[in-house]
């Protein structure tokens, strides 16, 4: 049973397993360095069931225009793109099915900008429920159809933590 939990694990994105919370402090050297010079987080095998709740929490780097959370089966696939953009004030959220996107949906609501720290939910039901720092919610449909997520990608931030639950 231990060894089972242990392989249900999200993986860095260099493959190795590390139990709790994730972020630069992931058992990963090589992942730690690649997160600082990318600006970007990746997790494969990530197992985020219906009913699972993401918790993200990080700053946002000062030198950049938008931020992007994607969940899905793969970087072609994704259930969920979720793109604060701060040029624009608006928060992107979309689908993507093998390379297609989906029509954007734009909730004019932004409680984020380059510098802040920033804590936020991402609830996977039948639909995706954003909690924003500032307690608003954005909902967009899961279109695909999935209930279960293996991918994540983060960009535009440093990760402090993050959890599945």
């Amino acid at each position: 049973m231990r060894a089972e939990r242990q392989r249900s694990r999200p993986e860095c994105r260099d493959g190795r397993t590390a139990a709790g919370q994730w972020g630069p402090s992931c058992n990963s050297l090589k992942a730690s360095v690649l997160l600082l010079l990318q600006e970007k987080f990746e997790v494969t095998n990530l197992n985020m069931k219906l009913g699972m709740s993401l918790k993200i929490k990080g700053k946002i780097h000062e030198n950049v225009d938008r931020i992007t959370i994607n969940l899905g089966q793969g970087k072609d696939k994704l259930n969920l793109h979720f793109n604060p953009r701060f040029n624009e004030s608006t928060i992107v959220c979309n689908s993507c099915d093998g390379g297609r996107w989906g029509q954007e949906q734009r909730d004019n609501h932004m409680c984020f900008s380059p510098g802040a720290e920033v804590k936020f939910t991402v609830a996977f039901q039948n639909e995706f429920k954003v909690t924003l720092p500032d307690g608003h919610t954005v909902t967009f449909p899961n279109r695909l159809g999935h209930n279960h997520l293996q991918y994540l990608g983060m960009d535009g931030l440093h990760i402090t933590s993050f959890k599945l639950e």
